[in-house]
């Protein structure tokens, strides 16, 4: 809990900029291994003798790969209750919710999934952070309940923690970009929230 306590209070820096009227939201390059961008590459769907409408049904859901790599990440819930540094609303105005992370660099609304031993999780960056952690190397903040479901933890709702993962706080992981946000920030490799990439 001290662990999550000090990402928390390091990303009051986070609501400081947003009162002032920034939303952003993004991920860091700093610790970040074999980030690369990637053509995309998707292939027709053909379906004989069927509607339009069927075919649409029936066409499995191709994402393109725009940006990928690794990097470390931590768990955050903003959900204007005060608890555990809690800074508020998120940047991008809408309510905390499951899937909504936060990244110090990347645009607003940028969409994407990370995987961590075998689970995959969808998300849209929707915050920015962490602050000063995203120095260090972790340039994603994952929303509490996926950081529960990835690490096999419990979230508990009235502390707004992960419980019985093994006191995991950061955790390693892989990240791919399916579709670049059009809020502020800047595409390509996360960077540290100093860097001011996220005003893009």
């Amino acid at each position: 809990m001290n662990t999550l306590f000090g990402l928390r209070k390091n990303r009051k820096l986070t609501a400081l900029t947003a009162v002032a009227g920034a939303a952003f939201v993004g991920v860091s390059a700093l610790g970040a291994t074999a980030a690369h961008a990637a053509p995309a590459s998707v292939a027709p769907v053909k379906a004989a003798h069927t509607s339009h409408t069927a075919q649409a049904a029936q066409a499995p859901e191709m994402e393109q790969t725009l940006f990928s790599g690794s990097t470390k990440g931590s768990y955050f819930w903003d959900d204007a209750s005060g608890r555990q540094g809690d800074t508020g609303m998120p940047a991008i105005g809408k309510p905390m919710q499951k899937g909504l992370f936060s990244s110090p660099s990347w645009p607003l609304g940028t969409e994407g999934y990370v995987m961590y031993k075998g689970k995959k999780a969808k998300f849209f960056i929707g915050d920015r952070g962490p602050g000063v952690p995203s120095e260090s190397g972790v340039m994603i903040d994952i929303d509490g309940k996926t950081f529960a479901e990835l690490t096999g933890g419990t979230w508990n709702t009235n502390t707004l923690t992960v419980e019985n993962n093994g006191g995991e706080g950061h955790i390693k992981i892989d990240y791919v970009v399916t579709k670049w946000g059009s809020g502020p920030g800047t595409k390509g490799a996360p960077q540290p929230f100093s860097s001011g990439a996220w005003r893009g």
